[in-house]
C-alpha cells in the first residue's frame, strides 16, 4: 500500500464525515484506489500517491470521483503556473525565515466550538517595501500545506479565516493587484480541497472596501455569504469566533502571537524535507492530452471585470 492512511477521527466526526461529506469508511479505500489509479494513467502529471494526499481531495470533493479528478488536476496545475508560490520553499532559507518570524499566517492552537480550524491573518505586519506579496504568499501556502499535512480534523469540520488589517498602509493595498487577487482565489477555490466555513475582516482600513470589492468579484457566491467585516467592533468578530481559541493580542486565551509563530517555524523546520520534495510535484503542459493550459487562461483578468462593481 502507498503511505497507508490510518484514522485520527473521533467516532462524532466520523459520523459527521457521513452526514456532511458522503464519506463510507467501508467504500474509503477503493475510492483512494479508483483515485491514485487515474493519477497514474494521466502523463502530464506527478502526483503524490499516498492515501492521505488523495483522502484529502476525495473530502474535499464530498466524494465525487469526478470532482476529486479536476481538483487534483486543477491542484497541480497551479502548482506548476505559479513557480513563485511553490519553488525555493526552503524554511531555512534566510529571506523566507525572516517573514515566517512575522507572523503573517497563523493557523491558531485547537478548534474553535464548532470544531473548525481558526486561521489568522496579518497583513499590515511586513513592509512591503522589504518583503513582495509573491514571497509573503510562499510562506504563507507552506504553513497551509503543513496544516493540511497534519490536521485531520480540518479536512471534515473545514476552517474559518479572520483577517486582520491593522497596520495596512496604501503601499499593501496597491501591491495587492487584481491579476494577483484573481490568482489567488483560483489557486484557492479551484485548486485546493479547502472547507472554508467563514472569513471575517477586522480593523479593516478606509481604503479597504474599493480592494475587497475586486477581491470579492472572484469569490464564489457560497463564499460571499460567508464574509463578515467587522472594521474595529471585536465583539462583533467574538459572536462568530470565541476567545478561547484566539490569541492574547486580540482580547482571547489562546497563546500568544509570538508562541503560535515560533510553534508553525518549529513545524516547518520538521517538515522541511517535505517541503524541498513537494516541488517535484507538478504538470507537463507538453504531455497533457488536449489542450495545454496556460496562465493567461486560468489566471487571465479579461472579462473578469465586466460584472465587476466598486461603489
Amino acid at each position: 500500500m502507498v503511505g497507508e492512511y490510518v484514522c485520527t477521527l473521533s467516532e462524532e466526526l466520523l459520523q459527521r464525515a457521513k452526514e456532511e461529506i458522503n464519506e463510507v469508511p467501508e467504500r474509503r479505500a477503493d475510492d483512494i484506489e479508483h483515485i491514485r489509479d487515474w493519477l497514474k494513467h494521466q502523463p502530464h502529471i506527478t502526483a503524490r500517491l499516498d492515501d492521505w494526499t488523495i483522502l484529502r481531495f476525495l473530502r474535499g470533493c464530498k466524494f465525487s470521483l469526478q470532482r476529486t479528478k479536476e481538483k487534483l488536476d486543477m491542484f497541480y496545475t497551479c502548482k506548476t503556473l505559479c513557480p513563485e508560490w511553490y519553488k525555493n520553499r526552503d524554511p531555512q532559507d534566510k529571506k523566507i525565515r525572516a517573514i515566517l518570524e512575522l507572523g503573517i499566517m497563523l493557523p491558531l492552537p485547537g478548534h474553535d466550538h464548532l470544531g473548525r480550524k481558526v486561521i489568522l491573518g496579518r497583513w499590515g505586519v511586513y513592509d512591503p517595501q522589504q518583503v513582495s506579496v509573491d514571497d509573503m504568499n510562499r510562506a504563507s501556502l507552506m504553513i497551509s500545506d503543513i496544516l493540511a499535512e497534519e490536521d485531520e480534523q480540518t479536512t471534515i469540520t473545514g476552517s474559518v479565516f479572520v483577517g486582520d488589517s491593522e497596520g495596512m498602509t496604501m503601499a499593501h493595498i496597491a501591491s495587492f493587484t487584481p491579476s494577483l487577487m484573481k490568482k489567488s482565489m483560483v489557486l484557492w477555490q479551484e485548486g485546493y480541497p479547502m472547507r472554508p466555513k467563514g472569513l471575517h475582516y477586522i480593523n479593516t482600513p478606509a481604503a479597504f472596501d474599493t480592494v475587497f470589492n475586486i477581491f470579492k468579484s472572484f469569490m464564489k457566491e457560497k463564499m460571499r455569504k460567508r464574509v463578515h467585516i467587522h472594521g474595529t467592533d471585536m465583539e462583533s468578530l467574538y459572536r462568530h469566533v470565541p476567545k478561547s481559541v484566539l490569541p492574547v493580542e486580540y482580547g482571547g486565551t489562546n497563546g500568544t502571537i509570538e508562541e503560535i509563530t515560533k510553534y508553525w517555524i518549529e513545524r516547518l523546520d520538521a517538515r522541511r524535507d517535505w517541503l524541498l520534495e513537494d516541488e517535484k510535484y507538478v504538470v507537463d503542459e507538453s504531455k497533457r492530452p488536449g489542450k495545454a493550459k496556460t496562465s493567461a487562461e486560468l489566471f487571465g483578468l479579461e472579462g473578469s471585470f465586466r460584472k465587476l462593481n466598486v461603489d
